[in-house]
């Protein structure tokens, strides 16, 4: 076993993933996690810088959601670019980002503007959401190897730290490569790809999720549910635990957004 600092890029199964907290190389690499980058087993992969695009987005998303960027604002490149300290670049890219959530929209000459998301619209997603993520819990105690039960496992029991849990944002991106984790277990290259793309367009409202008090902990034994029964090899109760995980964010959600 080694540890060394990494950058943070990973791939799951067939999809490339960045985070600030986790680097998960392939099914041939180990899990390396935060803040030393330590690789659990397997080979050293092969890396690449990322920019600051995605902490960019994640910052712009919670001003969103707080409504300190209403509906309608347009979002101006230079003043972004002032507030956060960052050159016109990765705001540009971070604005095209948040385009694919549906948060703001880029229009001819005007720019990026503050979409308005309505209850309905987002009720949608979140049972498509649900059902997707259902499928692939349900084909992950089909056809998850041992290595990467070994894997899942070990990943939900760091999650299970209570200082861990105390950091939302930490928190947040360790949920990401959870789930992440189970979308290419189910070796579903179509079912993966659609919950990847459906997951990006629901990720500022998930991550703003951990923000409510008790959030982390709940998160974490609804997760054990699902652990459980994938590790188990129990296919439907793997399905109606993620099912019904997805349902409380849903809810932890909209409880947040009436505070």
């Amino acid at each position: 076993m080694h540890s060394r600092k990494l950058a943070h890029i990973f791939r799951v199964g067939n999809t490339i993933v960045a985070s600030p907290s986790f680097l998960y190389a392939s099914p041939r690499f180990g899990l390396i996690s935060r803040p030393d980058c330590m690789i659990i087993e397997g080979e050293t992969p092969a890396v690449a810088s990322v920019t600051t695009v995605d902490k960019l987005a994640n910052d712009m998303a919670e001003a969103i959601l707080s409504g300190e960027f209403a509906p309608g604002y347009r979002l101006d490149e230079q003043l972004l670019a002032q507030r956060y300290n960052v050159s016109r670049t990765p705001v540009r890219e971070a604005l095209r980002q948040l385009a694919t959530t549906g948060l703001i929209e880029i229009r001819p000459r005007r720019g990026a503007i503050v979409t308005r998301v309505t209850p309905a619209q987002l009720e949608e997603l979140f049972v498509a959401m649900g059902e997707l993520e259902a499928t692939c819990a349900r084909l992950s105690a089909m056809s998850m190897s041992p290595t990467e039960r070994r894997r899942l496992q070990a990943l939900h029991d760091r999650m299970g730290d209570p200082e861990r849990q105390k950091d939302a944002r930490a928190f947040a991106d360790d949920n990401h490569l959870f789930h992440t984790m189970i979308y290419a277990g189910a070796h579903n290259r179509a079912l993966e790809e659609m919950a990847t793309a459906l997951r990006r367009r629901l990720s500022p409202f998930r991550r703003a999720q951990f923000q409510l008090e008790g959030r982390p902990p709940r998160s974490f034994a609804e997760h054990e549910a699902v652990v459980s029964a994938i590790i188990k090899g129990d296919a439907a109760s793997a399905h109606a635990a993620m099912l019904n995980h997805v349902t409380l964010v849903e809810q932890s959600y909209e409880e947040l957004s009436a505070g």
